[in-house]
């Protein structure tokens, strides 16, 4: 039964969880002859072989998992009046429709006193069941739910908690490499403004630390050769970073003015001789402050001609605009790449890994269901983790706040017993 919590509860508070069961026992069932006649019982009894009894009148099938250092499959036990029945006279298929709408049919054969499945019973052991049997002229069915390792949340508690969801899919996989490196102005963002002719400086117009848009005017000078006034312009954009002229000055070699573009800003990275054979120009680099926070996602370019002697390594520029006006020149900054780099066709994010039990988990999510899936996993990253078997392409999971459904369907008691 679902319940509603205070937004402001506490995050535990808020979690709800349906109790969960043994694969085969605790929930209620329902079964049918040929005959019509149906009936619900309050509780599933359990039979000799630790399974799931079933009856119908004098006949009864037992059904268990048999997992014992093999693969987990359906053995059932048919009876009649408590004594065995002849598993070649009994034709039985299971179905099982499992959260998010996926159904395995099951098939049986004999063998020895009991029905074997055909297909191994993958994990989680959590469905709900229709067991169809025939033997002679009668059909029985019943119908129960199975659940193991599942919780239902209410959104307004999942959105409390920080639960984040994702959908699972291929993702690129690799080492993850830290550069570290300076704010510098982009070698484009400096522009020097001269006197189109030599000449005495009649006026200036701007001091150092002003900012100029293209085409403002910056100076007078008069002509040395026909002693006629005529302007300086900005060509560019800027802030005047230096002012090399007062009004009487005679125009030199020096320009009068340097204007550069705050906005036009890099970052130089040392590359440290372990890492050049695998760190090359056009990788995309996530930069961050220092303190992790992130500023954007560049691309580097090529190894500068000049290293860092001092620090014994190699430097490649990436640009990285400054429209905020945040970054400075001298600001040391970090970065993150990926070397190595292979896209594994499934993939979920490795925050979401839980451990349960004896397995590494995620939770699928379907509406305010809950489900743990057991996987198998190969290549691993910061980031990202590939899932080699447990999980389906295209199934939603919970990538944020993930240990707080394996908390909440922990505490609820749930076993694995068959």
């Amino acid at each position: 039964m679902k319940k509603n919590f205070p937004v402001r509860a506490a995050v535990a508070a808020l979690i709800m969880s349906i109790p969960l069961v043994a694969c085969l026992g605790g929930a209620e069932e329902a079964h049918e002859e040929g005959d019509g006649d149906d009936h619900a019982d309050e509780e599933a009894a359990e039979g000799p072989n630790g399974g799931r009894l079933l009856k119908d009148g004098d006949f009864a099938v037992e059904v268990a998992i048999f997992e014992n250092g093999e693969e987990p499959r359906f053995r059932v036990y048919p009876t009649r009046d408590g004594k065995p029945v002849d598993p070649k006279s009994v034709k039985l298929a299971i179905t099982l429709t499992r959260l998010g709408g996926e159904v395995n049919r099951i098939v049986f054969v004999p063998q020895g006193k009991f029905l074997a499945s055909q297909s191994v019973i993958e994990e989680p052991h959590s469905f709900d069941v229709e067991v169809v049997a025939a033997e002679g002229t009668r059909r029985h069915v019943w119908k129960y739910a199975s659940p193991e390792g599942r919780t239902r949340i209410n959104g307004e508690a999942a959105r409390a908690g920080g639960i984040e969801t994702a959908v699972a899919g291929p993702a690129s996989i690799g080492e993850t490499r830290e550069l570290f490196g300076t704010v510098e102005l982009d070698p484009s963002a400096r522009s020097e403004i001269r006197g189109q002719f030599p000449g005495r400086v009649v006026s200036v117009t701007k001091k150092v630390g002003d900012y100029v848009t293209r085409g403002q005017l910056l100076a007078r000078i008069e002509s040395s050769e026909s002693l006629q006034v005529y302007p300086v312009y900005a060509s560019v954009s800027g802030v005047v970073a230096e002012r090399n002229a007062n009004p009487g000055d005679v125009t030199g070699d020096r320009a009068l003015y340097v204007l550069t573009n705050p906005s036009a800003t890099t970052v130089v990275f040392n590359i440290f001789p372990k890492d050049l054979g695998v760190v090359r120009p056009g990788m995309k680099v996530d930069v961050q402050t220092q303190d992790g926070k992130a500023v954007a996602q560049a691309v580097l370019g090529d190894y500068l001609p000049e290293g860092n002697k001092e620090a014994g390594t190699a430097l490649v520029r990436a640009s990285v605009p400054n429209r905020s006006g945040a970054l400075r020149p001298g600001m040391a900054l970090r970065g993150r790449l990926t070397v190595n780099a292979i896209t594994v066709p499934l993939a979920v994010r490795t925050e979401a890994i839980q451990p349960f039990r004896n397995f590494k988990v995620v939770f699928a999510n379907y509406g305010e269901d809950y489900e743990v899936r057991m996987l198998e996993l190969g290549r691993s990253s910061s980031e990202w983790t590939e899932v080699l078997s447990g999980l389906k392409p295209g199934t939603p999971y919970v990538t944020k706040g993930s240990f707080l459904i394996r908390s909440d369907i922990e505490k609820s008691g749930a076993s694995h017993d068959h």
